[in-house]
């Protein structure tokens, strides 16, 4: 199974923030969305950053709620681990198990096409995982 796959399944919409929006809206942004992460872009097709719950919690730790005023510039990731739609679905978890990340963007042609998270990975295994039990289980009842 390849990422173009499962982006396919998706809402096509890319939840981004500018890198100038405080800490605050990006939190009301996640929340608004049900995400952890989003895309920290100027113009909502390159990538800038990331910024992420754990990126909030981790500054709230060090800075307390005085972070909440601060830029998402501030607290984003600023190196992004990305795929294409062409990766496979074992490249793509092994990528995501090994960087210790939840969310990669999907890039085409250097522009933003989508985000893949490690539940939509996991989700999509399980089903293959599934589907493959269901084939043995009708050869051996056959």
């Amino acid at each position: 199974m390849k990422i173009e796959d499962i982006i396919r399944g998706k809402d096509a919409g890319v939840v981004t923030i500018e890198p100038s929006a405080s800490v605050e809206e990006l939190v009301a942004l996640l929340g608004e969305h049900r995400i952890g992460a989003a895309i920290v872009s100027t113009d909502g097709r390159h990538i800038d950053g990331i910024a992420s719950e754990r990126d909030v919690v981790r500054e709230l730790g060090t800075q307390g709620a005085a972070v909440l005023s601060r830029r998402v510039s501030d607290i984003m990731t600023a190196t992004v681990h990305t795929c294409s739609p062409a990766d496979t679905l074992e490249e793509t978890a092994h990528t995501m198990t090994y960087q210790r990340i939840r969310h990669l963007p999907v890039l085409v042609d250097g522009e933003l096409r989508g985000v893949v998270s490690i539940g939509d990975v996991v989700k999509h295994r399980i089903d293959q995982l599934m589907d493959e039990r269901n084939h043995l289980l009708g050869y051996l009842h056959a």
